[in-house]
């Protein structure tokens, strides 16, 4: 019979903060889950199995890798607090140690981590910090290419930006480089009060399945095309392509040649769309770009 772990609430994880003296940090977007039933939630909701290797971002205290270790094969956790990357073993030898062997600690900034221990994850499953949630997402996706599927927390307005569809108001450079790697959908709401310290906003779940790119152009040229299009999303694409293109004429030419109206804006294009406009570009011209822009 599988154990049941026995979760941490509010006055176990202050009890924990007391004694690391750690105070949540602005800068590392430190807001811990301190409900059961939220974690329950979410580890239902990603459908995890004994074949899963579970890579989670942010463990924190612990609250959220309690119930996927009972959940899945294997957890990696990926901490960049070296006091919270410590006391994880510690918290799961003490209410879950016939789970600990499952558990492996990483202390590491997930944004730049690239090497990861033991069998490839399977499953992202986390609670990102709400001002990296984007990047994070989108490294881990291009430097672990065995993650499959996910389920991620996220500032609400966040999770909006992530999975919305081409012509809503929400839709830009996050909505398009997540649709190059994956369908994102939301996934459910969360409540800012099942967190430590309560944040300003709520928080919203968003759910992602790994697919296969449109194919053709390079991602790095894709993303390219996807920057200058959002740079001045205002503008239409012959306008906003030329920096791109070397001219305003050229990204005409561009756009005509991969069958795309000139006269549109980038926030009416699906991410197959960006890739035809990459292919046209002569490959000694074409641009690169891995960041991201709001």
């Amino acid at each position: 019979m599988e154990e049941d772990p026995r979760l941490l609430g509010p006055a176990e994880i202050r009890r924990l903060a007391v004694r690391l003296g750690i105070r949540p940090s602005k800068r590392l977007g430190q807001n811990f889950v301190t409900d059961a039933g939220t974690v329950r939630r979410i580890t239902a909701l990603a459908g995890l199995g004994r074949g899963d290797v579970v890579l989670e971002v942010g463990p924190g205290f612990g609250s959220l890798t309690l119930p996927l270790l009972a959940a899945a094969g294997r957890v990696v956790a990926v901490e960049v607090d070296p006091a919270l990357a410590a006391e994880l073993p510690r918290t799961v030898a003490e209410r879950a140690p016939g789970l600990s062997g499952r558990l492996q600690v990483v202390t590491a900034d997930a944004a730049q981590v690239r090497d990861l221990p033991g069998e490839p994850p399977t499953a992202l499953v986390a609670n990102l910090p709400y001002h990296a949630a984007v990047p994070i997402l989108l490294h881990l996706l291009a430097t672990v290419p065995s993650l499959g599927r996910g389920l991620v927390m996220v500032q609400a307005e966040v999770a909006d930006r992530m999975s919305a569809p081409p012509g809503s108001r929400t839709y830009g450079v996050p909505s398009v480089k997540l649709a190059w790697y994956a369908e994102v959908r939301r996934a459910g709401p969360v409540s800012r009060s099942v967190f430590w310290p309560v944040p300003n906003v709520d928080s919203g779940l968003v759910a992602f399945t790994r697919r296969e790119p449109p194919p053709g152009a390079a991602r790095e040229e894709v993303f390219a095309v996807v920057d200058a299009a959002f740079a001045q999303r205002r503008k239409t694409l012959r306008a906003a392509l030329a920096p791109w293109a070397g001219s305003a004429s050229a990204a005409e030419q561009a756009l005509r040649k991969a069958g795309i109206d000139p006269a549109r804006r980038g926030e009416s294009l699906d991410v197959a769309e960006f890739a035809r406009i990459a292919q046209t570009k002569p490959p000694t011209m074409a641009g690169s770009s891995s960041g991201w822009v709001t």
